[in-house]
């Protein structure tokens, strides 16, 4: 067989491969649903072994439990026994313990005993709103209670209609944090993925326009004003910052992130489909994120993407983590599928899976390493053990399923048929 037929038969599409990608994700099934669920409510953080890591009374953030549900969703949607239990457990949690009765909106981390950072931020309510719009696509009794709570606030507080994209942070009260002065691109992101999922299960028009319009101003106005270098960090009125810095690198790392342009790859692509593929500069928009990324962030002597570049585009922090292997996964795929006339989408899918199945999946303790050095080696400096499955597991399914939507909706449509 040459070169170019063995390129033509996709992997996405030999069984071999399908079945291969379904164990895996019966595998990240298998790990978080019988060892997550902390009986106090919420989810644990797990080790390496996948035991339960913060002693007797660990701090919840209001993503990991928003996230669970979301997963644990779409494998009641495939059909897998007991992710009814694990929906209602994080979804009681959500509504009862991250919830602020008071104030409204949703407590960015809380323990037993009540709020431990009561932060109303923007990353964590566009998590909301997915976990809301996904338990509805499985009838959940909270998911319309709930659906309806998180919409209003976004809408009354974090929606800012002159710029078409979300405020980042608030205190408790309301009060904006350092004087309402930072916007970022990674809370504007997720929430564009929640958006979606919140149209697709209700129809409401509105969702869809809250997401191309922050489409439009975070890809194609921004990064399509710096070569497809996808900004961080803004000022209040969505210049960029490249001086930024925050001690908290898991969630705002210095300079450019390939992981989030690889992201963006994938869910402009999804956008584009949903909205009946009107808006022509999408496509060169995905496949221009996703050549920087890999041009730019894969290590190529080692494997594996830096986890930052600095405005130089040389890596800045030389780690490697999980999660943007897992975005780069999903969008070859949507490339592949949507734009399949360079085998460049095809060799770049099959590099990363191959990497991911050598040095990222752990085969002896399950589960996969959220962290690598440099050197690929398992390490723990930003993150502690594995305490998420929405990455890989939707790693995972993405290329089981049609290029057209959530996997909520395509599962959905599909029938869960792999």
């Amino acid at each position: 067989m040459s070169d170019q037929d063995q390129r033509s038969a996709k992997w996405a599409s030999l069984p071999y491969h399908r079945k291969w990608l379904a164990d895996q994700a019966t595998s990240l099934f298998d790990f978080f649903q019988y060892r997550a669920a902390n009986p106090a409510g919420g989810f644990f953080d797990l080790d390496d072994q996948g035991a339960p890591i913060g002693g007797g009374n660990p701090t919840r953030g209001v993503h990991a439990a928003a996230r669970m549900v979301h997963c644990f969703s779409i494998g009641y949607l495939l059909g897998r026994p007991g992710s009814g239990d694990m929906i209602d457990h994080g979804m009681r949690y959500l509504w009862e313990t991250h919830r602020d009765a008071e104030h409204g909106g949703y407590f960015w981390q809380v323990n037993d005993d009540g709020p431990v950072d009561p932060a109303k931020q923007g990353y964590g309510h566009a998590f909301v709103l997915l976990a809301a719009a996904s338990a509805k696509t499985v009838g959940h009794p909270l998911a319309d209670e709930m659906l309806a709570d998180i919409t209003k606030v976004l809408e009354a507080r974090f929606w800012e209609p002159e710029h078409g994209a979300i405020a980042e942070e608030f205190n408790r009260d309301w009060s904006p944090i350092d004087g309402g002065s930072y916007r970022g691109q990674n809370s504007n992101m997720h929430l564009t993925e929640a958006l979606m999922a919140a149209y697709e299960v209700t129809g409401e028009r509105s969702y869809l326009d809250k997401a191309l319009s922050i489409a439009e101003l975070v890809i194609h106005q921004s990064a399509g004003s710096t070569g497809f270098r996808v900004a961080e960090h803004f000022d209040a009125q969505w210049r960029i910052n490249k001086d930024y810095y925050h001690p908290d690198e898991m969630f705002r790392p210095a300079g450019t992130t390939p992981g989030h342009a690889l992201e963006w790859s994938r869910l402009v692509l999804q956008l584009w489909s949903l909205d009946d593929k009107q808006r022509s500069w999408m496509p060169d928009a995905a496949k221009s994120l996703f050549v920087q990324a890999m041009s730019l962030g894969w290590d190529k002597q080692k494997g594996g993407f830096f986890y930052t570049l600095d405005w130089q585009d040389q890596p800045a922090k030389t780690n490697k983590l999980w999660w943007p292997m897992c975005e780069a996964a999903g969008a070859a795929y949507f490339l592949n599928e949507h734009l399949p006339v360079d085998p460049f989408y095809e060799d770049s899918y099959r590099l990363i899976w191959g990497t991911i199945a050598n040095r990222f999946i752990d085969h002896r303790n399950g589960g996969w390493h959220e962290e690598l050095t440099e050197d690929l080696v398992p390490a723990h400096t930003l993150f502690p053990g594995k305490g998420d499955i929405y990455h890989a597991l939707q790693a995972c399914l993405i290329p089981l399923f049609p290029a057209t939507g959530s996997l909520t909706k395509v599962v959905s449509e599909t029938g869960g048929k792999l």
